[in-house]
């Protein structure tokens, strides 16, 4: 009796799942550096933010603060030397011809008050007080002691008052600074949450954030909230449009470019100098010789400087806090485009 041939079945494998690799999270920093290093940087971030606002605010004093002067050369000199008495080097003099070449600089900002002297020992001040109560103090103090001294009878006159919805001409400071923090925010999540975004697309959120955060903005500060800033709307949310693309584009340029000490200098760099060099809660003439020049190349310096121009003082800064705005907007858009668009086309074809 023969046995069947035997037919060999091959084992049937279960279909094999292909599981998609993914990035081995990063290890990060173990043992006594893990420990100290996030010590060391919030505390020397903190010591600088604490540092610098004191050395811009604890003993505020004017360095040269442009005011005018109406009269006699002779009145000229002893207004001169009556404010360099009282406040040594606080005040850049200028003379004008008549009484309305005054109003005119101080309406465009060209002086913080203007001293007018009239017939026989009359004479008038005229100040802004849309510059808030510290400046008010500051020219109406130093040029009552000079009328003081001269024997002057002294009328103070406001000739660009602060707003209602703004009487110690703080908004624009607060608004300015709510910018820089929501920018720096913006720029620092964007990578957090989606760090392989194409370039056109982080360019495009970018530009959404900024758009809306202008108009946010205006909304709330302007004639349909709060009443703070009364300049032109349009005006107002284009300039924090550009502020904001300004601060989250630097943001995202100095991640790039330093990696994760990228945040700390934004931080550094665009909250606490620029916040603390603003012009918002004082004049930048009020900063440290050594601070003065972070006003005029920071973001928020020349946005709050061309918002204030805007709603009180005939447009001044906007033409040139336009310019430094769009300048930074430029050079950090180049910047992400040479390390996100450039890299990954190299990346893809190594």
């Amino acid at each position: 009796m023969s046995t069947p041939p035997t037919t060999s079945v091959e084992p049937r494998h279960a279909p094999h799942h292909h599981a998609m690799d993914s990035a081995p999270a990063p290890q990060g920093a173990t043992g006594l550096k893990a420990v100290l290093l996030p010590v060391v940087i919030v505390l020397a971030i903190g010591s600088i933010f604490v540092s610098v606002f004191l050395a811009a605010f604890h003993a505020p004093r004017p360095h040269d603060l442009p005011v005018g002067v109406v009269g006699t050369t002779q009145r000229l000199e002893q207004i001169t030397g009556g404010l360099e008495l009282g406040l040594p080097g606080g005040f850049e003099v200028k003379r004008y011809a008549d009484e309305n070449a005054a109003r005119r600089a101080l309406q465009d900002r060209k002086v913080y008050a203007a001293y007018v002297t009239g017939p026989g020992r009359s004479a008038e001040l005229f100040h802004a007080g849309a510059n808030g109560s510290s400046v008010t103090s500051t020219v109406t103090g130093a040029f009552s002691g000079v009328a003081k001294a001269n024997g002057d009878r002294l009328t103070v006159r406001d000739i660009v008052p602060a707003s209602a919805g703004d009487t110690r001409g703080m908004s624009v400071f607060y608004a300015g600074f709510g910018v820089v923090l929501a920018g720096f925010l913006f720029g620092m999540m964007t990578y957090q949450m989606a760090p392989r975004l194409e370039y056109r697309w982080r360019m495009a959120s970018l530009a959404a954030f900024s758009v809306l955060a202008g108009v946010l903005v205006a909304v709330i500060a302007g004639s349909l909230g709060f009443a703070a800033l009364p300049g032109p709307f349009l005006g107002i949310a284009g300039v924090i449009a550009l502020m904001a693309a300004a601060v989250g584009s630097a943001t995202m340029a100095f991640m790039r470019l330093f990696g994760r000490a990228g945040m700390s200098l934004a931080a550094v760099v665009l909250f606490t100098f620029g916040n603390s060099t603003s012009g918002g809660t004082l004049p930048t003439a009020y900063l440290p010789d050594w601070l003065h020049p972070f006003s005029e190349i920071l973001p928020v310096g020349v946005g709050v400087r061309a918002v204030q121009g805007l709603s009180h003082f005939g447009n001044d800064g906007l033409t040139a806090g336009i310019v430094v705005l769009v300048t930074w907007i430029l050079v950090a858009a180049a910047l992400l485009f040479w390390r996100d668009a450039l890299g990954s086309r190299r990346a893809a074809v190594d």
